[in-house]
């Protein structure tokens, strides 16, 4: 399938009726397994390609071409579409989110998301005309790129508990051209619905943070296009490795191995198929 075509098909996704899950993996292998499950389409995660490289997810640990490079690995190792996380998109200018994008589209990627946290611990929101002329310089990028765009409004994950503006930030979002529209964080099922039913692009919600969770079918009622999980599943996978390892260390057992998927099922999601489907 050429990336065209996954753009398309991620551009289908999201006008066809009910909410779909976007899981996200960190690597090639996890994206293979996702793949093999049946899941329509994938994004990467910052957090989990940073652990996995051993790294603090910050934007000063994580440069652009560590972040393409990941996420073209991953694009490359499935045939859904993937979307990737492209933070602020690598500069504080819009020049710098425009070219983020166009690489993005040459890495294979069909969609991507950039944010309105700025990484500076002095001022972490862009203010609002500069955040809009950011998206607006990436929509423009994306639509000579055939690439969908998400804008993420970060206030809530940045200590701006302030939803009104949030929903200002995601309307002008949209009106930049922005095709999906996303704002990690938000503190109640409530407050979801309310963003949902105050813009008029699709919503990615996050779930999987140690906050409350809503099942599919309740995000789904509430107004909910897409759902994403960040980074739960590498860390959920990081929490299996460390209480094997406090299980050796500890106990000097070994019983967390009967809980591992075996060598004969791994290898066949690394060759393209799942258990009985080869």
């Amino acid at each position: 399938m050429t990336r065209e075509e996954k753009y398309a098909a991620f551009q289908a996704l999201h006008q066809q009726p009910g909410t779909f899950i976007i899981p996200n993996p960190w690597n090639a292998g996890s994206a293979k397994i996702l793949t093999a499950l049946g899941f329509k389409a994938l994004a990467t995660t910052s957090a989990g390609f940073a652990f996995n490289a051993g790294l603090p997810d910050s934007p000063q640990a994580l440069t652009r071409d560590h972040v393409l490079s990941n996420a073209q690995s991953i694009a490359d190792a499935t045939q859904l579409p993937v979307s990737a996380d492209l933070q602020n998109g690598f500069g504080h200018e819009s020049d710098a989110c425009a070219e983020t994008i166009r690489l993005a589209a040459q890495a294979g990627l069909a969609g991507g998301s950039i944010e309105d946290s700025s990484g500076e611990a002095y001022q972490p929101i862009y203010d609002f005309d500069l955040a809009v002329e950011r998206v607006a310089a990436a929509a423009e990028a994306a639509r000579h790129s055939s690439f969908l765009l998400t804008a993420r409004a970060e206030n809530f994950l940045c200590g701006r508990p302030d939803l009104d503006d949030t929903i200002r930030r995601l309307l002008a979002f949209a009106d930049a051209g922005a095709d999906v529209l996303y704002a990690p964080g938000l503190p109640s099922l409530d407050a979801i619905r309310e963003v949902c039913a105050s813009v008029p692009k699709p919503v990615n919600v996050v779930m999987g943070l140690r906050e409350a969770t809503y099942s599919v079918e309740e995000l789904s009622a509430a107004g909910v296009k897409r759902i994403s999980v960040g980074g739960s599943l590498a860390r959920a996978a990081l929490g299996a490795f460390l209480r094997a390892a406090r299980e050796m260390m500890d106990k000097g057992t070994f019983t967390f191995a009967q809980d591992a998927i075996s060598h004969a099922e791994a290898t066949s999601y690394m060759k393209g198929t799942g258990p009985g489907q080869e």
